[in-house]
């Protein structure tokens, strides 16, 4: 199991996933990345996958050369790759009793909240094009610095830390929860709702219990998204339209994993009057003001109930109007709308669209993209053993091996 496994091990493996490099290519990798001297004392190709296997199951560590091959292969610092501690996030999550001192006596600057705010928004933009793995270590260490600063700070001032801390959480358990590390997420989220609380902010209280939710429909647990989403919206009449509409979209997502389309849609048709309202000015949650965005979810909570001819509709409604910056998001709605296909069947488009959804991944390294890919092959049924069939099963080995 990979929790067995020595950090350095895991990691050489997630990094040639993450790419979707098979074995095979990540040797010729290694041999381009090596000079004419070092590539001329290089076993063979065959030698070589045996050493790469041997590498990710623990076996063997990688000395000289392959330490510096691998991190020339990957782009990433030697020291980082081999470094003896798996760290998805850096840092432990501050404890309040560590981020507020007893007895405050630090003047903090005003200015410093719209620091850290355009830090964040600058964040949000970014991880349309660079994923978790390159933000998540900036994102720790900023929160960070926000709880040491929110318990030096008195008034408005300290509640606006708060606001920004709870935030940074948010996205924290986010960029954990896109690269399929659900207990770090599951902590950044708890992080998330203590700071909505200390700033007693009923929106972010109300918008850090729908986060969990989105947590919780990823592990599948429609329980806890209605139980959740229910607490979420308990205030309903002091909460803004983004907030209900946020909270009323995901208890959508939790009725479609119960298999309940009646209550899904009903949700869904609530979410969408409210979306013309959404007026505020916050940073967070703005997903939500993104064309399409209640058929979006839709689409994505009738492939959860099987109505796949009508999920792909909307997908085909959707995706054109998508701008090419979403690169993650496009993927992953693609991975959807390939799965619908695949069920219906229409093993041509299923096939193709496939193709598209795997390029995308390897531009963003996304978790979740790639469990949406995954999980195609069960939606295949008998058309898996046509031509067609294996052609995609190819394709997607290079995902899961």
């Amino acid at each position: 199991m990979a929790a067995d496994l020595p950090a350095w091990a895991v990691r050489l493996r997630e990094e040639r996933r993450n790419r979707l490099w098979p074995q095979r290519e990540m040797a010729r990798r290694l041999v381009e990345a090596a000079d004419e001297e070092t590539r001329n004392h290089l076993p063979t190709r065959e030698t070589m996958i045996r050493r790469i296997k041997a590498y990710e199951a623990g076996h063997n560590r990688p000395g000289d050369p392959y330490r510096v091959l691998y991190a020339r292969a990957f782009g990433i610092p030697e020291a980082e790759l081999f470094r003896e501690e798996r760290q998805v996030v850096t840092g432990a999550i501050p404890t309040f009793a560590r981020a507020f001192p007893a007895s405050p006596n630090r003047y903090v600057a005003p200015e410093l909240v719209d620091y850290f705010c355009l830090q964040l928004l600058s964040h949000y933009a970014a991880d349309a094009f660079l994923g978790p793995r390159h933000l998540i270590g900036t994102v720790v260490v900023q929160y960070q610095s926000i709880a040491e600063l929110a318990g030096q700070a008195k008034g408005e001032v300290q509640r606006e830390l708060l606001r920004l801390g709870a935030g940074f959480a948010a996205f924290a358990g986010w960029l954990c929860q896109d690269a399929g590390v659900t207990d770090q997420a599951a902590l950044w989220l708890n992080a998330n709702l203590e700071m909505a609380h200390r700033a007693q902010d009923a929106q972010l209280i109300s918008h850090a219990l729908t986060n969990k939710a989105m947590l919780a429909v990823d592990l599948g647990d429609a329980s806890a998204v209605i139980d959740l989403t229910a607490a979420a919206l308990s205030n309903r009449a002091g909460l803004m339209p983004k907030t209900q509409v946020l909270a009323l979209q995901q208890r959508a997502h939790g009725y479609a994993l119960a298999a309940d389309r009646t209550r899904c849609d009903a949700l869904l048709d609530e979410a969408a009057t409210l979306i013309d309202d959404i007026d505020d000015d916050h940073m967070w949650g703005n997903a939500c003001r993104t064309p399409n965005y209640v058929e979006i979810q839709r689409a994505t909570c009738y492939g959860r109930l099987g109505l796949n001819a009508d999920a792909v509709t909307l997908w085909d409604q959707i995706l054109p109007s998508m701008p090419a910056t979403a690169r993650r998001d496009i993927g992953v709605f693609l991975a959807r709308q390939g799965a619908a296909l695949a069920a219906i069947p229409d093993p041509e488009r299923a096939t193709e669209v496939a193709s598209k959804a795997i390029e995308l991944l390897r531009q963003t390294g996304s978790v979740r993209q790639r469990a949406e890919l995954i999980a195609m092959p069960a939606r295949m049924g008998a058309w898996v053993k046509t031509a067609k069939g294996r052609e995609m099963t190819e394709m997607l080995a290079n995902v899961t091996q």
